[in-house]
């Protein structure tokens, strides 16, 4: 008999039933997972460059499009796209406002395409070539009001050549062959200025171009600093570029350089994070406002006519909020404002009238109900760093008000992909469906997580499955000791990082986490920085090669095997839930799959659900719904959290179960025909 049957999953049927009754009968009903993880109703509106237009991201038959509207008749849009069957993500009003750009890929794949439509007649242009090759939008200034800079691999995989394209007529034009740069600054008339490019070192160099495309070295950065220094962009009369700078201190500070002579002049600094996000002039580039984020963002006025606008929507906003758009006359904004147990919610920011007009809210459903607020925290890891953390627990189950549940609960610590990226403070749908089902969840920004300076991030080179998952250790050791978690009732789970974390969780600490959930994890840190996309390769010298590890060198591929799960797949003792896009180019099928094939050499239980149409991650809402209605399921016999019944999740989805679907209550039945 497998082990699944007379050990794990008994283990964790003991478990659940044994759990006290009081421990869940504070959450409140179960919120739908359709309306939690389905399309949101409306998000992201943009003003176009006059104001006279607003667009949005919405439905239409079911998927995620372009919606445009005059900016005081809401109730009149229209779609101007018609996309089928990927969600649009992100899009952007060209520069002369008569056209909506956005970038799509097939299945997951990234390799993206560019189009354009005219909001006037829907004329459609698909302007870049679909087959193996991305695009990168490098330039757009409403100096330029008909084109934008455009970057393309499809000459060389490894580099983008820069072309000048013309919106109206498609039509490109090469403006440089690329052999060396990983990226480009221009100035606001579409003319390169600067190349950034990798030294052998593991530092970046900032080469000068000039107007006949030659370059000349113009800043060096060291490995310590090329994460948290490099330049962020240019006024628009070419006389000043703007650089955030770790150099000399730990948080990056914001500096203005003066391109000509190089003298630098400090704009502001944090000493607890690094700047992070910036709010420029319209039309002179200038930056008026800085943010700051530690536990949570904070914006600080730079000109003095952005200081009454900081302090009223501070004051007004009732919620952290952040700039979607201006018009090229600055005196319209679209914001976001995140309340953390709401969803969040859009607005039109009249400027000189100080006046805020409610837009629409992301998920219109979930208003009036009991959502979760969240907590912050700062967690001591056992060598002293301080890990910015963030809290969030059913409603009701804080009757007290300190932060903390009034007894220890099952709990869920969900962890952050990246790694060079960080958790936030504000509304997220991970916590607001964990909390609903009665857990505890924690997200913990471990060392090599951005934004809290070079000390912090540089801490974890070299550190996978070493002192990057004991900081993850030590928040659930601290959450048991602080009477938030259960000892015995911790689950881990993540996406990208966070998949590779929980593998490592259920594999190198075994017996810290009752089960786990890997979202496009790596298994083979070897296999996986192989199969990086080629126009990876320019970034790999800053990046995986110094602070993962070059498996080109024999004795860095010992060590990254060394901390692979899939060395060590004779640990696992808990129940693991894989979820995998099939065409995803960052964490490619093989790492799901040759963990998947480990444990069954082994008679180890696994569930398996792949999906053809996804990559890093699950776009489509149906994919994003079934995956996590197994999750559902799979947690509740784990922790003994509620669980809402599959039901109808499972419709319009790719999913494909490979194996284990007897593990995971009704996930067998439900998933009749896709195994």
């Amino acid at each position: 008999m497998k082990r699944a049957l007379s050990g794990v999953v008994g283990a964790c049927l003991l478990a659940a039933a044994s759990l006290p009754a009081t421990a869940l009968a504070q959450s409140p009903d179960l919120i739908p997972r359709k309306l939690i993880f389905g399309n949101p109703s409306r998000l992201a509106p943009k003003l176009s460059p006059d104001g006279k237009t607003i667009a949005w991201i919405a439905p239409r038959n079911g998927v995620l499009n372009v919606w445009v509207a005059p900016v005081d008749a809401l109730a009149s849009a229209k779609p101007v796209t018609d996309e089928k069957p990927r969600p649009i993500m992100e899009y952007w009003w060209s520069p002369d406002g008569r056209r909506i750009v956005y970038a799509q890929d097939r299945g997951g794949n990234e390799n993206w395409v560019l189009y354009g439509v005219e909001v006037a007649t829907g004329a459609q242009t698909t302007y870049t070539d679909a087959e193996k090759v991305t695009v990168r939008v490098i330039g757009a200034s409403p100096r330029v009001p008909g084109s934008i800079l455009i970057g393309l691999n499809n000459r060389v995989p490894q580099f983008h050549d820069v072309y000048r394209l013309d919106l109206a007529s498609g039509k490109r034009e090469l403006v440089l062959k690329n052999d060396r740069w990983a990226g480009f600054l221009a100035d606001w008339d579409l003319n390169l200025r600067f190349g950034f490019r990798q030294t052998p070192t593991g530092g970046a160099a900032v080469d000068r171009i000039g107007p006949d495309g030659k370059a000349e070295p113009y800043d060096e950065i060291g490995a310590d600093d090329t994460f948290t220094t490099g330049p962020l962009g240019m006024t628009a009369d070419g006389r000043t570029l703007y650089v955030r700078d770790s150099r000399g201190r730990n948080t990056s500070a914001l500096l203005g350089v003066d391109i000509a002579s190089g003298k630098s002049t400090p704009i502001g600094a944090s000493e607890k994070a690094d700047v992070s996000g910036l709010i420029a002039h319209p039309t002179t580039g200038e930056i008026e406002a800085y943010g700051v984020n530690h536990l949570k963002k904070e914006w600080v006025p730079v000109a003095a006519s952005l200081r009454d606008d900081v302090a009223f929507l501070n004051r007004e906003a009732k919620g952290e909020w952040s700039v979607l758009s201006q018009t090229l006359d600055n005196r319209m904004w679209t914001l976001q404002v995140d309340r953390v147990s709401e969803p969040v919610t859009f607005y039109l920011y009249d400027r000189g009238a100080k006046k805020l007009a409610r837009l629409f809210t992301a998920r219109p459903d979930l208003e009036g109900r009991a959502l979760a607020p969240m907590g912050t925290f700062e967690i001591r890891s056992r060598d002293g760093l301080v890990l910015p953390s963030y809290l969030s627990l059913p409603p009701g189950a804080d009757r007290n008000g300190d932060g903390k549940p009034d007894q220890a609960l099952p709990m869920v610590l969900y962890v952050h992909g990246g790694p060079w990226a960080r958790d936030n403070y504000g509304y997220s749908s991970i916590h607001q469906w964990l909390a609903n089902r009665g857990y505890a969840v924690l997200s913990v920004n471990y060392r090599g997580s951005t934004g809290f300076g070079k000390a912090f991030l540089n801490a974890a080179t070299r550190e996978f499955a070493g002192k990057m998952h004991d900081d993850l250790i030590d928040a659930v050791n601290w959450a048991v000791k602080e009477g938030i978690a259960q000892r015995e009732k911790v689950a881990i789970m993540g996406g990208s990082y966070g998949g590779y974390a929980t593998l490592v969780g259920v594999t190198f600490t075994p017996d810290v986490f009752a089960c786990g959930v890997d979202i496009v994890g790596p298994s083979n840190l070897v296999t996986l920085i192989e199969s990086f996309p080629p126009y990876w390769g320019p970034m790999l010298e800053l990046s995986w090669y110094p602070r993962v590890g070059d498996p080109r060198k024999e004795a860095d591929r010992k060590d990254l095997l060394a901390r692979s799960p899939i060395t060590r797949v004779d640990q696992i003792r808990k129940p693991l839930l894989i979820g995998q896009g099939a065409n995803d180019p960052r964490v490619t099928q093989r790492e799901s799959d040759q963990i998947v094939a480990a444990m069954k050499a082994k008679s180890i239980p696994v569930t398996y659900a792949l999906y053809p149409d996804e990559g890093h991650g699950f776009a489509r809402p149906e994919n994003r719904t079934s995956f996590f209605a197994i999750t559902e399921g799979f947690l509740a016999r784990c922790l003994g959290g509620k669980q809402e019944p599959v039901g109808g999740d499972f419709a319009g989805s790719s999913l494909k179960v490979l194996e284990g679907a007897d593990y995971v209550p009704g996930l067998k039945e439900a998933a009749a025909g896709r195994m």
